[in-house]
């Protein structure tokens, strides 16, 4: 399932907040609660340690990085468990007046991947929309670190 966003700045701003891992249950709808962040992140093979739902039915989960080609691309593994997992991708387009974000995730494994698509897009779309909302937020009103 794919969504997108305009937001006006430019790639390395928005690229700032996805290399942030701290940042995670900032942007990313259901993600509650950041436990670690491998050092290296978003390296292909670092992992974020968070946490997933409400309190007090938590979680604990992890968030593989597959690709990563700064400012450009960030493709993760999100464990789901016990829905299994499922391929993120996060595209940075550069755009007149800002960056185009491409977001598009599919079930990877688990009984998530028998789910019929047009019931995971009724879940997804909202969800990711969402989700790039909130992170347009934060690129717009730079909450994260500068590092």
């Amino acid at each position: 399932m794919q969504v997108e966003r305009f937001v006006p700045a430019e790639p390395a701003e928005v690229w700032r907040v996805l290399a942030d891992g701290w940042s995670y249950p900032l942007w990313v709808v259901g993600a509650t609660h950041m436990r670690a962040v491998d050092d290296g992140f978003p390296a292909v093979g670092t992992r974020l340690h968070h946490s997933v739902g409400s309190w007090p039915v938590q979680l604990k989960d992890r968030t593989e990085v597959v690709a990563c080609e700064p400012e450009r691309l960030l493709e993760l593994k999100a464990h789901a468990w016990p829905s299994g997992a499922a391929r993120v991708r996060i595209e940075l387009r550069p755009e007149p007046g800002g960056t185009r974000i491409v977001m598009q995730e599919h079930a990877e494994s688990g009984p998530a991947v028998l789910i019929p698509g047009l019931v995971q897009q009724a879940v997804l779309v909202p969800r990711n929309t969402e989700t790039l909302a909130r992170l347009e937020s934060i690129v717009r009103n730079k909450v994260v670190r500068q590092s």
